[in-house]
């Protein structure tokens, strides 16, 4: 079932039709709000940023049918789920200072390594 539903059938003169259409371009290019002058009124629509178009031509019975179609949602977009960590997301690793075998062998402290003189025997 169907919210609202406004359909609208007359005859238009070429230039008539072709005023119809630019005005309804003029108002999706604008955004936000959309007015379509209908005479005898005027139909004001939200349009979104993004819409879906599906365009229709049917021959048959003497008669060429063009439909042209927009459709959009009117509930509001979900926010997209958040994005796991990358392994680029997180900062880089710093490799652990290099040890002697023997576990006292390099002194980091001023940042670069220097050997420390072995010990003399008493």
């Amino acid at each position: 079932m169907k919210d609202l539903k406004f359909e609208q059938k007359r005859s238009l003169s070429r230039h008539e039709a072709a005023d119809r259409l630019t005005a309804l371009a003029e108002a999706l290019r604008q955004g936000g709000e959309a007015e379509v002058d209908l005479h005898p009124g005027t139909l004001s629509l939200r349009v979104p940023d993004n819409l879906r178009f599906e365009v229709e031509v049917e021959i048959g019975g003497g008669e060429i049918e063009l439909e042209i179609e927009f459709t959009w949602s009117t509930t509001p977009p979900e926010p997209a789920p958040p994005r796991p960590e990358s392994v680029t997301d997180q900062p880089p690793r710093r490799k652990p200072a290099p040890t002697a075998p023997d576990g006292g062998g390099t002194d980091t402290s001023q940042g670069r390594s220097t050997k420390r003189p072995p010990r003399k025997a008493p």
